[in-house]
């Protein structure tokens, strides 16, 4: 609930940047950079945009870390229907997130990428169906009256978890109900892609109120269900870690919208990150397709290089 409060009050504080000195009749900021200079300028610019960057970055991370667990746990669900719960079906996500890669630098490629609508409502869609089934799942598993060992503080320390460790999981957590709320980073971004009739800060504020709340609601949901039905032996994420096993292929249903959204959402994140590159390549006429497709291998080289960098990298990703 904190953290819905704070992104709704920062975003609605952005919403009101998009245009300067006038939220309504001023010019227009087509960036989060161009609102800092705008309301802020100076120094304050090129530190606001090292944040904004390195943020994104390492949503960028986070996400392809995150879609690859989604493919994997596809392939190990097919396993463990073939032969068995008992069987531990290991699988790297190492090539997963190679391929995750690749197929991001192939849709970049598409011209307006962004214009297609139909993209971000079928993304929306398979937001809510992947929720819906997690928290369906759970709800059954309750109804099913199966006995679980719930605690008012979570897992005990000394029987479940060392100290050190609950305090770990914690900040998990966080990180995880923090990571659910990125969107704010590039709102700006978003906002300038919306008519001017009626005002721009007016339709992404109720956008952001919607948005904000219906998914509030969601996690919600998902998370005292989730506890209701696994108690202290809840895992991290009910799809990926096999919480369920079973409808096997309505859980692997799940996990591909889940890869599916993130390689929609991470498809515009890079384009960020570089945009000011290909804007001064452009400046000086020598803007070219394959300038566009190194500039993108180096990133996404840079994003497998980070998320593969350790053996435990995948288990701190919330850090990011």
């Amino acid at each position: 609930m904190s953290f819905s409060f704070i992104t709704y009050f920062t975003s609605t504080l952005l919403a009101d940047s998009y245009r300067a000195p006038d939220p309504v009749h001023g010019r227009r900021n087509y960036t989060y950079m161009d609102a800092v200079r705008a309301y802020l300028g100076g120094r304050k610019v090129q530190l606001c945009g090292l944040a904004q960057y390195g943020n994104l970055i390492g949503i960028t991370i986070g996400y392809t870390i995150t879609a690859s667990i989604s493919m994997v746990a596809v392939k190990r669900s097919n396993c463990f229907h073939k032969h068995g719960h008992h069987v531990k079906c290991q699988t790297s996500n190492y090539p997963f997130m190679i391929m995750f890669g690749c197929i991001q630098i192939i849709l970049s490629q598409i011209p307006n990428f962004h214009k297609l609508s139909w993209l971000s409502i079928l993304a929306a869609i398979m937001s809510f169906a992947y929720s819906s089934i997690g928290l369906g799942l759970s709800i059954a598993k309750v109804a099913g009256g199966e006995h679980v060992r719930t605690t008012l503080t979570g897992v005990t320390v000394g029987v479940d978890v060392s100290g050190s460790e609950k305090v770990w999981r914690t900040f998990q957590a966080i990180g995880d109900t923090a990571f659910a709320y990125a969107f704010s980073t590039v709102l700006i971004e978003i906002q300038a892609s919306i008519k001017s009739s009626p005002p721009e800060n007016k339709t992404m504020k109720r956008a952001t109120n919607v948005g904000v709340s219906t998914t509030t609601i969601f996690y919600v949901l998902c998370g005292l269900v989730g506890y209701a039905a696994f108690g202290s032996d809840a895992p991290g994420n009910f799809l990926t870690g096999f919480g369920f096993y079973e409808p096997f292929w309505l859980i692997d249903f799940a996990n591909v919208c889940i890869a599916f959204i993130l390689l929609v959402h991470t498809r515009f994140l890079p384009n960020r990150c570089s945009g000011s590159l290909r804007v001064g390549a452009r400046r000086d006429g020598r803007r070219t397709c394959l300038l566009q497709v190194k500039m993108l291998l180096m990133f996404h080289s840079m994003v497998f290089i980070t998320s593969t960098s350790s053996d435990w990298f995948g288990g701190q990703r919330t850090l990011l």
